[in-house]
């Protein structure tokens, strides 16, 4: 990233420029707060195969000795978005807190294990159900689910039709999950079948008031951290300056309206923490 520039863009919000200027003022009051996929990792067809980018660790590495606390809130399991991100081990990332499953599960840097409430029976329910769901539907050829041990994935992306695909099983996976006392999270041509009453909203809230922070900036790209930006806002009219970040263009018009920052995937946020630890590293 040595050849890239530290300017900070711009929020087209009035809401977003005070948060970004609290957070430039006392980044040691700031928490900074990013999903995994699509904000860190590209989205790939695999998800075993999505990695953090390097230069986003490396950004994260710049930023988080500078600010109260980095924390990643993804929908994977904790110890997954650790192994896939790299994150273990990394000079500048000893405090780092990844919130895995939507804040069920919790990894710490700083002693290197994980911990998590109990698993919902539903989920085992509905995974045994689940391959026969499939079959009885239409548009299930190519679909393969993801395995996420507090949750369940069907992904369409690598079928035939993929937007078809994700259309023709929402009605089945949404009765199968309220069989099971699960909700259905859409994501981009991805139906998770998760637990209710986790989500990154009650995550992020529930960290910032931890860390004690007066300002919070959040990046996210997918319904998923619709939550999130919704307790943002929360936040923000109570006094917690924020700043939030959609790094999906075009791919979640519902993130992007309410987003103070749109940037065009995961290389430009992690031009934007490089940046943001430039400006406070010469504050």
């Amino acid at each position: 990233m040595g050849t890239r520039l530290h300017s900070l863009p711009t929020p087209r919000t009035s809401l977003g420029r005070d948060g970004l200027s609290a957070f430039i003022a006392k980044p040691g009051r700031a928490v900074v707060a990013l999903d995994f996929d699509g904000t860190l990792a590209d989205i790939v067809p695999d998800p075993e195969r999505a990695r953090a980018l390097p230069d986003s660790v490396t950004a994260m590495a710049a930023l988080a000795p500078r600010v109260a606390s980095v924390v990643v809130i993804t929908g994977r399991p904790a110890e997954v978005a650790v192994r896939l991100g790299g994150f273990a081990g990394v000079a500048g990332l000893e405090r780092l807190v990844v919130l895995g499953h939507y804040g069920a599960e919790r990894w710490d840097a700083i002693t290197g294990a994980v911990r998590g409430s109990s698993p919902h029976p539903g989920v085992a329910a509905a995974r045994a159900e689940l391959p026969n769901v499939l079959r009885a539907g239409d548009g299930w050829r190519g679909t393969w689910i993801e395995e996420k041990g507090r949750a369940l994935a069907v992904h369409t992306r690598r079928a035939e039709e993929p937007e078809a695909a994700f259309e023709a099983l929402k009605e089945p996976l949404f009765k199968l999950a309220a069989r099971h006392g699960l909700i259905i999270e859409p994501g981009r041509l991805v139906l998770e079948l998760r637990p209710p009453g986790v989500d990154k909203g009650v995550a992020l809230a529930e960290y910032v008031r931890e860390v004690g922070a007066e300002s919070i900036l959040y990046v996210g790209d997918d319904l998923g951290d619709l939550p999130a930006f919704g307790a943002v806002e929360t936040m923000r009219s109570r006094g917690t300056a924020g700043v939030l970040v959609c790094s999906g263009i075009g791919e979640v018009p519902e993130l992007a309206e309410l987003a103070d920052l749109l940037m065009e995937g995961p290389s430009a946020v992690a031009d934007l923490l490089c940046a943001l630890a430039a400006h406070v590293a010469s504050a």
